[in-house]
């Protein structure tokens, strides 16, 4: 798959993704709102409530107390064996021409009744006496009533209000009408005044002074006059969590999404590794062919120039021959010997043979033969080996490859217009540890390649010189060797002024 196409993709399925959670997002916002403005609803319809049965049932007791006080009965008590008649009568019940429905009561003893009820039909004329008759009565039993009414809440708001709003009667409409919503949550709740001031309150109350969202309030007997007014508070402390628990089928999903989008994104990250992985060896092969194809065709070339009968007999040649095949064969050994390297690379720990070693002598063995390597190009190696104490335990083998690749990414990577100044120290660090320096005035490492260069199979870009060009094991096979021998590489470098590798390892115990 192309890159390009794996952009396309991943931009596609990113807008995918950040489009689902924000449908996600808003819609959980916009149900919190509606949950909350349902919680609100059915909280304020409820605490109405409690107000409303509060009145009823003061006015239920007035009435019930008014009417035990009045002793009055139908006059026909006195066929019960009752000596004095008491107040009482015959009531009527019957609509007039006009369609009025009215009520009709006759006082008077049972024998006056009785004769009355003997008597014809009323005339026409006593018919419409009677009818205004009862219109004035009805008007004066309405003005009674009126009467009634506001002497009991006369009365009522004389009474002390923790009589008139007993506090378990209260919780208990409270829990009663909250339930009935489908409201089982824990509350808190006060009566208080005009001026704020509690009449009573429940203990855990004092916690809402400072949290008005949870807060709801409706007025207690608001037929009493403006002096006397008093409210019922309700606290709500887990409001928001009653809210949120409503929703938690929502939390599913957000997991299902958040799931696919870590699947998601591992996938694009490994495409893009795999596709660069892929790139790297294609171009490993690519160079390994060709870093093959110089000595090859250079051994090929000697052995036809040895079937040569004129060149059998001179004995320069065959020397100069013998040389040259002998030169590229250390060369091919040494390339092959890289490519092998290949398998400590596989996640598999490197097989090493650890021995105390001087340091010192080591590196100066390295200089000494490298010293001509670095002649020929017209440069200089200088070696300034001044740590006191330079015992290390390492794999001497993989000890000396590692400065040797230092070294010759060195020349590789030279300057063309400029003689190589190629330095090599070795410094005492606190701590009981060795620095060892290799320093060049090469073409230098820009900054966003010095983070990659100890990855595998990645080489600098230096264009398409060969001679440069390797496959790119050398620096990785670098750092992972001294991460097996307990130690660390850093890398300092400018373009076009030059590269410093610093190497530390801790020094033998003993």
């Amino acid at each position: 798959m192309k890159k390009h196409t794996i952009w396309i993709l991943t931009i596609l399925m990113a807008l995918t993704f950040v489009g689902l959670l924000f449908m996600q997002v808003v819609y959980m916002r916009n149900m919190a709102q509606m949950r909350y403005e349902q919680f609100s609803e059915a909280a304020k319809q409820a605490l109405y409530m409690v107000s409303d049965k509060l009145s009823h049932d003061e006015t239920k007791r007035f009435l019930e107390e008014d009417v035990d006080s009045i002793q009055s009965s139908s006059i026909y008590a006195q066929y019960f064996g009752e000596t004095t008649p008491r107040l009482g009568g015959v009531r009527y019940s019957f609509t007039t021409s006009n369609g009025l429905e009215a009520d009709l009561t006759i006082k008077a003893d049972a024998g006056t009744i009785n004769n009355l009820q003997g008597a014809s039909r009323l005339t026409e004329s006593q018919y419409n006496a009677v009818n205004n008759s009862i219109h004035d009565r009805y008007m004066m039993q309405k003005d009674m009533i009126d009467g009634v009414i506001l002497d009991i809440m006369a009365q009522a708001s004389i009474r002390p209000i923790t009589e008139r709003a007993d506090s378990t009667l209260v919780d208990n409409y409270i829990r009663t009408e909250l339930k009935s919503r489908g409201l089982e949550v824990p509350y808190e709740f006060a009566v208080v005044n005009g001026n704020g001031v509690p009449v009573y309150r429940t203990e855990g109350f004092g916690a809402a002074a400072d949290d008005e969202n949870n807060m709801f309030v409706v007025r207690l007997f608001p037929h009493d006059g403006m002096g006397k007014q008093y409210f019922l508070k309700v606290y709500f402390p887990n409001r928001k969590d009653y809210v949120y628990s409503s929703m938690s089928f929502m939390l599913p999903m957000i997991g299902f999404t958040v799931v696919l989008l870590i699947i998601f994104v591992v996938t694009i990250i490994t495409a893009f590794r795999q596709k660069k992985f892929s790139e790297m060896k294609n171009d490993f092969i690519n160079n390994m062919t060709h870093e093959f194809k110089t000595p090859i065709s250079s051994i090929s070339l000697a052995a036809q120039m040895l079937n040569d009968q004129t060149v059998r007999k001179s004995p320069m040649m065959l020397q100069q021959i013998s040389t040259v095949i002998s030169d590229e064969t250390k060369r091919l050994r040494f390339q092959v010997e890289k490519v092998l390297q290949m398998s400590m690379f596989e996640g598999r720990k490197a097989t090493l043979r650890l021995q105390e070693i001087d340091a010192n002598s080591v590196i100066y063995s390295i200089v000494n033969t490298f010293k001509l390597k670095v002649e020929k190009y017209g440069g200089k190696l200088v070696s300034n080996l001044d740590a006191m104490n330079a015992l290390v335990e390492v794999d001497e083998m993989h000890f000396t490859n590692v400065i040797f690749n230092l070294l010759d990414n060195a020349v590789k990577y030279r300057k063309e217009d400029e003689p190589l100044c190629l330095t090599v120290a070795t410094r005492d660090l606190p701590g009981e540890k060795l620095e060892i320096t290799i320093e060049d005035n090469g073409i230098g490492i820009s900054k966003d390649n010095q983070k990659k260069i100890f990855e595998k199979f990645y080489r600098v870009p230096t264009g398409n010189r060969h001679d440069v060009k390797g496959f790119g094991l050398g620096l990785a096979y670098v750092y992972k060797m001294i991460t097996e021998l307990g130690g660390e590489i850093t890398v300092e470098s400018q373009l076009n002024v030059g590269t410093k590798f610093k190497i530390i390892l801790p020094l033998t115990k003993n």
